[in-house]
């Protein structure tokens, strides 16, 4: 396994040591690790969402920006208001 060493302001250093004080990670390395593979897995769901985006735009499917205006279409007349609760 390789090493890194990092610097850190104060306050993320005591955040960190806070982090594994509080029994979550064994240490500071194991709370970077996690940080780093949650990380990861975060870019990697915004990657497969944009993909799914892009295939959607390709495809020609149209993304609805006005639900208003898309259900007048859809049905040909406006959509009901709802009550407001306060009015109820």
């Amino acid at each position: 396994m390789a090493t890194m060493n990092i610097s850190l302001p104060d306050e993320m250093k005591e955040w960190v040591e806070a982090q594994v004080g509080g029994g979550s990670f064994a240490n500071a390395s194991d709370y970077m690790r996690d940080l780093v593979r949650h990380d990861q897995e975060r870019k990697a769901a915004i990657a497969k969402l944009q993909a799914l985006v892009d295939e959607a735009r390709a495809s020609g499917s149209r993304v609805i920006t006005d639900l208003d205006a898309y259900f007048e279409e859809i049905t040909g007349r406006p959509r009901p208001k709802l009550k407001s609760i306060d009015a109820a």
